[in-house]
């Protein structure tokens, strides 16, 4: 059976993408290749500054790429909201939203609302930009939602007395909560879906270790030199990293609810392939309690 990779995406002309974080990493390489199926890409990014550059660059690789940047800044839920209706004011339909954004092992910080920034940008904004994008990708006959978790989910549990860190902070716990949480609305959303008339897919995909720019911790800078030349090293390129999303975005046979990621040793890395994993994480009890307080924390409800 051939390996999957990016030569098995059909045609994308016309096709709308928003990629969340995607000026870098796997956000950007995935911007890269369904730009060149003639995909219109919108790179939603905090620094605009740095989206402009990456759009720049992917045009020079790819003549008459149709790529634009939008400002998202996903720890401030005021600038989601602002988005979401910037956009849906600009476009009448939204085929693919990808929510790749994401900070890892930062020191404590909050965001705009008071959210511990990793629960609060990987999970929190994308839980409300999802919702509230929800009614134009409803909207778009069929429309794919795509959510990054990681293998970090693993080893995590929400502790749902404790979601500010108020009462003890350890990063990579907060890390693995938080893309444990990615997981279990993805899979949920899927979930609440299903027998609900006209609605999108729900996938969500992980990308194995792949060299990424979440090394900053949260601060955007790019990673140094020598943290680049050893990552190039041990890990798999973002390129690689990003065919699991690829894979969750485009792939015609994905009917929703899958868990995409890479074939290889523990998914580290590899070629993308439907796992079985999501049957050992997800807990349904915990993705509606989760549910539930996500849209109090919020104030957002899903137009379900």
């Amino acid at each position: 059976m051939t390996k999957w990779n990016a030569d098995r995406i059909s045609e994308l002309t016309g096709k709308r993408v928003i990629i969340t974080g995607g000026a870098s990493g796997i956000g950007y390489a995935a911007a890269v290749k369904l730009a060149a199926k003639g995909a219109e890409v919108v790179l939603a990014v905090r620094h605009t500054e740095k989206g402009e550059k990456a759009a720049a660059k992917l045009k020079l690789s790819i003549p008459g790429a149709k790529v634009t940047v939008m400002h998202l800044d996903l720890g401030d839920l005021d600038s989601v909201k602002q988005f979401a209706q910037q956009f849906a004011v600009q476009n009448s339909k939204l085929d693919i939203l990808i929510n790749n954004a994401g900070v890892m092992v930062p020191p404590y910080r909050k965001t705009e609302q008071g959210f511990e920034l990793q629960f609060g940008v990987n999970h929190l904004g994308h839980f409300v930009l999802t919702a509230l994008l929800l009614p134009l990708l409803s909207a778009t006959p069929g429309s794919r939602i795509v959510t990054v978790s990681s293998i970090a989910a693993r080893k995590a549990k929400i502790n749902f007395d404790n979601l500010d860190g108020s009462k003890g902070y350890n990063p990579m716990n907060f890390y693995r909560q938080s893309k444990l949480s990615n997981l279990l609305f993805g899979i949920e959303l899927q979930n609440r879906f299903n027998g609900n008339g006209n609605n999108p897919v729900s996938v969500v995909c992980h990308p194995g270790i792949s060299a990424t720019n979440l090394v900053s911790r949260g601060s955007g800078k790019e990673a140094g030199w020598l943290v680049k030349q050893l990552m190039k090293l041990f890990i798999q390129s973002a390129e690689m990293g990003s065919l699991p999303t690829l894979y969750a975005a485009t792939d015609p046979g994905l009917k929703g609810g899958e868990y995409i990621g890479p074939a290889g040793w523990q998914g580290h890395g590899g070629h993308p392939v439907i796992t079985d994993e999501a049957k050992k994480l997800f807990n349904s009890d915990i993705a509606a309690k989760l549910w539930e307080v996500s849209e109090k924390l919020t104030g957002v409800r899903f137009p379900l």
